[in-house]
């Protein structure tokens, strides 16, 4: 997956500045990006706080590592099947 060039909190930033009453044009237009990159931030992001943003990144490292957890573990339960199935 595509790095982006923005952190959570700066996606943030530009929402709030967003909120405080300059148009998205404008926004888009200041900051380097498309309309699209912006409404697709404002539909994840839209009323997030710095804070929130955080807790989010760390919610989501931990959910990958989780998921690579099971991953693993549902890979050695195959491999433990399939070596009983030789067994007998």
């Amino acid at each position: 997956m595509r790095k982006s060039r923005f952190t959570k909190e700066q996606v943030i930033k530009v929402l709030k500045e967003h909120a405080a009453g300059l148009s998205a044009s404008d926004v888009c237009r200041k900051h380097g990006i498309s309309d699209a990159t912006f409404y697709k931030w404002r539909s994840r992001f839209g009323g997030m706080e710095i804070s929130h943003a955080s807790k989010l990144k760390a919610f989501e490292e931990a959910n990958r590592k989780l998921k690579t957890l099971l991953a693993k573990t549902m890979l050695d339960a195959s491999t433990l099947k399939e070596m009983l199935a030789k067994c007998f």
